[in-house]
């Protein structure tokens, strides 16, 4: 049964959907079976791994609405091993089209729940909201993966992300669990990268990956050719930050509690 993981965080700019392109694409790389589904309407995770997301013929929306089955929407072997669910702006407007469903909580996950057999890993990338569509990722994933950037304000919202955690493992999901925090954007040239990861080590009571993902140029560079850092530059730090990260997940499988 293939292992679900919500990357999360509702705060803007800290290197989630990057984190869920790469994740998915490393663990592919090392010869695991991936599921990346893009929930986010921006549809960045999307294009980040090679698939045009206005020339689908269907997405995630499609899905989630019911218009379509789940075999329909997976684009298969992007990249060796990894499959995708796409999305684009039109997800947007699932929030308001769900209102009235029944379940709307348990969409995604009783459609993903036919297919999960197929993949070692599923990782969701959420929206930086806690929205319905984010509440879908949190009630199929296992574990939830928060990425945190090494800067001034990496606390804030945390807490009430974590909240919502706890508040979905009571009411709607009561397997899921914290999968760990990963730092990003760390600059080793200054003092207040270190301070914020001491300052999380002491404030938070989460597992915490040992691997850190440093601001790489190479990283920046590598959405706006649609390819993953793995594949557009295999020897930057990034990449080889990644392929660490990816070696954490998989050997965390039976550590998570």
């Amino acid at each position: 049964m293939g292992r679900i993981i919500a990357v999360a965080n509702q705060k803007g700019g800290v290197g989630k959907t990057t984190t869920a392109i790469n994740l998915s694409s490393c663990l592919a790389a090392k010869g695991q079976k991936v599921l990346a589904i893009d929930m986010d309407p921006q549809g960045n995770m999307t294009s980040g791994l090679s698939v045009d997301k206005d020339e689908v013929e269907y997405t995630v929306y499609d899905l989630l609405i019911g218009e379509t089955d789940v075999e329909q929407v997976i684009c298969r072997e992007v990249f060796e091993n990894l499959d995708v669910l796409p999305t684009n702006i039109d997800l947007s407007g699932a929030e308001i089209e769900l209102l009235d469903a029944d379940n709307k909580q348990f969409i995604l996950r009783d459609k993903i729940s036919q297919i999960r057999d197929n993949y070692d890993f599923v990782i969701i990338d959420c929206p930086p909201s806690l929205s319905m569509l984010t509440i879908n990722a949190l009630t199929t994933a296992d574990t939830v993966l928060v990425p945190i950037q090494c800067e001034y304000y990496a606390l804030e919202g945390l807490s009430q992300l974590m909240k919502t955690i706890e508040l979905v493992q009571t009411r709607l999901n009561e397997t899921l669990k914290m999968e760990g925090v990963v730092f990003t954007m760390y600059d080793a040239r200054t003092n207040l990268s270190l301070q914020v990861v001491e300052n999380v080590k002491d404030n938070l009571n989460q597992t915490i990956y040992k691997t850190i993902i440093p601001r790489n140029i190479r990283l920046a560079e590598a959405p706006s050719h649609g390819l993953p850092i793995n594949h557009y530059d295999p020897r930057s730090t990034g990449s080889e930050s990644y392929m660490m990260l990816a070696d954490e997940v998989i050997n965390r499988e039976n550590e998570i509690i």
